[in-house]
């Protein structure tokens, strides 16, 4: 029996590490630089801790720029923030955001009322937790003419400090990088390659009308990945990017925050009653057996299989801390990396059942319908 479990084990983890180091051959930063126009499209509601933060990297850009902030019902000044620096640089313009409609998920009403209002043929969607290095526009902008893409999508250096972010958090890339196949995704431009990050988006303006914007999924929450699907889906081509050296974000402080945010669009990627088994056994079975069937079998005296076991482990840990070094991960994160595996699949099925039970997302003071 461990001997099975050993190679089972093992050919999940081969799948895994095999796909983290291509992945990490070709997922890297824009080097090329280019300055044409661009909107910076920043969508703001209640920010008023980190606006004028976010201003102050749009504002240091290379190129030629504007930057439109969305206030989207702020309680908490944040309108006042912007309007004060708009009177110090023309650059910046603060848009009111019109009521929410019915059916209509507020970060894509948002962007969509930013893209309305945007007056050049690029557009960058940037969340307003994101810190923009001063080089940060033009390299995307190098990114997207070098390839000729439609849309380029970054994931920024995430800042983590609490033990839940340090746990959480870093799984993001962990399943991204571990199983989306980035040589075949630039290859076939089909649908199901699609990925991005709702953090960092840019977009050739043509392609987002083409695509339907935000509007062609306005009651969805997942715009990472659904404007990126759409642009191919319209003809477009779209890439990742490692926006590591360009862009910082803390995307969320505390465990509340955590279970919020990564649940309220769970429904949408991993969490569908037939992905999730499925995610469940390459999760589960690539990352948590080889340790635990390599202890097994060295406690048993199972000689072969604690063979198994260990070169896949060891293998695992390798892969694992070659990624945490490229994207500037915590040391800690690779040391519970087990822990992190077992804590991202719980979230995982709680937003399973959750949906299923017909209970509803909260966010930002409004409450969604789980699609």
């Amino acid at each position: 029996m461990l001997y099975a479990l050993a190679i089972l084990s093992a050919a999940l983890a081969a799948l895994y590490v095999s796909m983290t180091l291509a992945n990490l051959a070709i997922f890297r930063a824009s080097r090329r630089m280019a300055t044409g126009p661009v909107s910076i499209l920043i969508p703001a509601r209640d920010e008023a801790a980190n606006i004028a933060a976010a201003l102050d990297r749009a504002e240091a850009q290379v190129g030629e720029v504007e930057i439109v902030v969305l206030d989207d019902g702020s309680t908490d000044g944040t309108d006042r923030i912007v309007t004060e620096r708009a009177a110090r640089d023309p650059r910046i313009r603060l848009v009111r955001g019109a009521a929410l409609p019915a059916g209509w998920n507020g970060k894509q009403h948002a962007c969509h009322q930013l893209s309305q209002a945007a007056r050049h043929p690029v557009l960058l969607f940037v969340d307003a937790d994101v810190r923009l290095a001063p080089e940060a526009v033009a390299r995307m902008q190098g990114y997207l003419d070098a390839r000729k893409l439609d849309l380029v999508s970054g994931f920024p250096h995430q800042i983590t400090r609490s033990l839940a972010e340090i746990v959480v958090i870093p799984q993001i890339l962990v399943v991204l990088l571990g199983y989306l196949p980035l040589p075949m995704a630039r290859l076939f431009r089909g649908a199901g390659f699609a990925a991005g990050c709702g953090q960092l988006m840019m977009v050739r303006r043509d392609a987002y009308r083409a695509a339907g914007g935000h509007a062609a999924f306005r009651d969805r929450m997942h715009d990472g990945l659904n404007l990126p699907r759409n642009v191919r889906l319209s003809g477009g081509r779209t890439d990742l990017l490692d926006a590591t050296p360009i862009a910082a974000c803390r995307m969320y402080d505390n465990w509340a925050d955590i279970w919020r945010g990564f649940t309220k669009n769970a429904t949408e990627g991993m969490a569908k009653p037939v992905a999730l088994p499925i995610w469940t056994v390459l999760l589960a079975g690539g990352h948590l057996m080889p340790p635990l069937v390599w202890l097994a079998a060295l406690a048993t005296g199972a000689d072969e299989a604690a063979r198994i076991a260990g070169i896949a482990t060891l293998a695992l840990v390798a892969a694992r801390v070659l990624l945490a070094v490229r994207v500037r991960q915590h040391w800690l994160a690779v040391v519970l990396h087990p822990v992190g595996v077992a804590v991202t699949l719980w979230i995982q099925w709680a937003a399973l059942r959750d949906a299923r039970a017909g209970r509803r997302a909260v966010w930002r003071g409004r409450t969604y319908d789980v699609n």
